[in-house]
């Protein structure tokens, strides 16, 4: 697998590139820095001496002997130069090569910034704009990366292919319906669905890679929702003690929630998720082309989490109802994750637990329908019901529910708790839940926007 990585000066490519071939194991290869060696002066002084025309041929011939070396490695990340590919034939030869990921350009202020700030002489670092029809010119492009203690993750569109390319991966029944003829080695395929979240699923996810012949020094692929990422995760992280895995969610619900922050694991008959290991993925690839064979129905349970992420950040991502979700709402959405993912990795200062914001009332939904409600259907109704009690402590403002009910409701979820569950049939569950301590449990509570609280609650009160 090599991974050309294109783009406008300034977009990032070294420094993302450096990162991407530690998270994938493999060599890094900067052009310009190959171009300074064999030409032995730096590149402003070859565009001062002797012009841009010999600047390109230079840039050919290091393209050329830089392609044939990284095909000695099974994984290399080279880095290429902001106008590499404007020549037809450097374009071929990395195509032909390997996949050419190309980086979108930051707005004109932010990449105005960063060429200030670096310092560098780029001689042609004012061409972003005309040059704006060939970058968009590469299907596969990245709209953002965000780098976590032991995590890369990239969003972007048609990325998926080019690193999922020989990895042995477990995939669930719909993705192998769907996209198995892109996966090229598929070691278990898992049943769909929450009921299936068990340690059962994962023994047989242990017994397909020993069969497969996995070691520890291998990685494993999860290609699809929240459930099979979760499932293959937490087998990754107790196979051989522990083997690296890459995190390819397939659903919205996941790629802005379960996919990143390195939580694993399977429920258990007392409750959701009681079983489980932090383990983060080595890689994190969400690519929206995914979301193009989704239903409705399932996009609406992703965009339960992005409200959720919005009540806690603050600020609606502006995706207008009925709207395709891109990746560049998804990035933006899942930077409020990530954010308190970086301050609080492991849930040792209570920062992380807002992101449970809803979710203790969601996961006594969900388990007392015997999970015929979703997860997003579920997270939606907790999060108004957890505004409800906010109100009720008088910790949010009168009307405070009705608003995020609203913004739920517009979006096709439901609202309210579904007949025949109440707050006296919620407590019992709740009681299980993770964060309790007796007969309290801490709620991860909208108060308002951008005011989530933990707050400790006795459910043994009637109040409640």
């Amino acid at each position: 697998m090599t991974v050309f990585l294109y783009g406008p000066p300034a977009s990032g490519k070294t420094t993302l590139g450096r990162r991407l071939a530690s998270a994938i194991g493999g060599e890094f290869t900067d052009l310009d820095e190959a171009i300074v060696a064999s030409a032995g002066k730096p590149i402003p002084e070859i565009f001062a001496e002797s012009g841009e025309a010999v600047f390109r041929k230079l840039e050919s011939q290091a393209l050329e002997q830089v392609s044939a070396a990284v095909g000695k490695f099974a994984r290399s990340v080279v880095a290429l130069g902001g106008g590499t590919l404007l020549d037809e034939k450097n374009r071929a030869l990395c195509e032909r090569v390997g996949s050419v990921i190309c980086l979108e350009a930051p707005n004109a202020d932010e990449l105005k910034r960063r060429l200030e700030k670096d310092g560098r002489n780029r001689p042609l670092g004012d061409k972003s704009v005309e040059r704006a029809a060939h970058y968009s010119s590469f299907p596969a492009r990245l709209a953002a990366s965000f780098d976590l203690e032991n995590s890369l993750v990239l969003v972007g569109r048609a990325i998926a292919p080019t690193f999922l390319e020989g990895l042995p991966c477990v995939v669930d029944e719909n993705v192998r319906r769907l996209h198995g003829e892109r996966l090229s080695r598929v070691v278990d395929v898992i049943p769909s669905g929450e009921t299936h979240k068990t340690i059962a699923t994962v023994t047989g996810i242990w017994q397909s890679l020993a069969k497969a012949g996995l070691g520890r020094r291998d990685t494993v692929a999860a290609v699809g929702g929240g459930v099979t990422g979760d499932l293959t995760g937490f087998a990754a992280a107790t196979f051989m003690r522990g083997i690296s895995w890459v995190n390819v969610p397939t659903t919205l619900l996941s790629m802005v929630d379960a996919s990143t922050g390195g939580k694993t694991g399977c429920d258990l008959p007392e409750g959701k998720n009681l079983a489980g290991a932090f383990h983060s993925p080595r890689l994190v690839v969400i690519d929206a082309d995914f979301l193009k064979t989704l239903p409705s129905a399932i996009l609406r349970d992703g965009r339960a989490e992005m409200i959720k992420h919005e009540l806690i950040g603050g600020r609606q991502c502006g995706v207008e109802k009925g709207e395709t979700v891109g990746p560049e709402a998804i990035a933006e959405n899942l930077a409020v994750k990530v954010g308190i993912v970086r301050e609080d990795p492991f849930e040792r200062l209570g920062k992380r637990m807002l992101l449970n914001c809803g979710h203790t009332v969601a996961h006594a939904v969900e388990k007392l329908s015997d999970y015929t409600i979703t997860h997003g259907e579920a997270v939606a109704i907790g999060c108004v019901e957890e505004a409800r009690l906010a109100e009720r402590m008088e910790l949010a403002q009168a009307g405070w529910a009705d608003e995020v009910a609203a913004v739920f409701a517009a979006e096709g979820l439901p609202t309210a708790l579904p007949d025949g569950m109440d707050w006296s049939k919620l407590k019992p569950v709740m009681r299980g839940d993770k964060k309790r301590s007796g007969d309290v449990v801490t709620f991860a509570m909208p108060c308002g926007w951008g005011d989530t609280r933990l707050v400790k609650v006795d459910l043994s009160e009637s109040a409640t």
